[in-house]
Order: structure tokens, then C-alpha cells, then sequence
């Protein structure tokens, strides 16, 4: 299985509502992705902000582009994706896992009592 390390600020209390919702989100797919067996390391800068020196690839990047590079994903060493969070069909890729499916929408699972327009 490979390696996959997310570089990210996780500022936490000053972010927008809208970013809030996202990591809330990307954190939902980690978590889906650890319990099928995935190995994601989430590394938060603002926590270590150390950690950038021990990863070459990272620490170039972030140098060169600055925090716009963030988040920043390495799957085993080499940058896969760079300045928004992975959606859980690429985390599922790259570490190899079936793709997730979607539940199909009935016309009674609609919020509006069956009159999705």
C-alpha cells in the first residue's frame, strides 16, 4: 500500500466557515480511507512546523510557491496534488482501494419531501 502525507496549515479557529466545512469534509475521507486500510499521515505545519525540513519535496515547494502550495499531498515521496484537498475517489486511488460508490437519490430521500426538482 503506499504511503500518502498531507501537508496543511489546520490553523483551526480563524478559518472561514466555507474552509471549516471542507476540512470537515476531507476529514470524513480520511477517515473512510484509513478504516479500508489506506496509510494517510496528515501533518499539520501550524502544530510542527518543523516537519516541512524532514520532506525535501514539501519543503521545495512550499519555498518556491509559498502557503498557496497548501495543502500539500505526497503519495510515497512525490507530489501528487498541491493547493486543495484530495476528494476521496483520488485518496482511493492512490492508495490502491476500490472506489467509493454513490447511493443512488429515491424520491423519498429528498430533503424537500420527494419534490427534488
Amino acid at each position: 500500500m503506499k504511503s500518502i502525507q498531507v501537508f496543511d496549515l489546520s490553523s483551526g479557529g480563524s478559518a472561514a466557515v466555507g474552509e471549516a466545512a471542507a476540512r470537515g469534509a476531507f476529514a470524513a475521507d480520511v477517515e473512510w480511507a484509513n478504516k479500508q486500510g489506506a496509510r494517510i499521515e496528515c501533518i499539520s505545519l501550524a502544530e510542527q512546523p518543523g516537519a516541512l525540513a524532514q520532506h525535501a519535496v514539501a519543503k521545495d515547494l512550499v519555498e518556491r510557491s509559498g502557503q498557496a502550495a497548501l495543502p500539500l499531498i505526497l503519495v510515497d515521496g512525490e507530489m501528487a496534488l498541491s493547493g486543495r484537498h484530495p476528494t476521496r475517489s483520488e485518496l482511493a486511488r492512490w492508495a490502491g482501494l476500490e472506489q467509493p460508490t454513490l447511493r443512488p437519490i429515491r424520491s423519498g430521500d429528498c430533503c424537500s419531501g420527494g419534490n427534488c426538482g
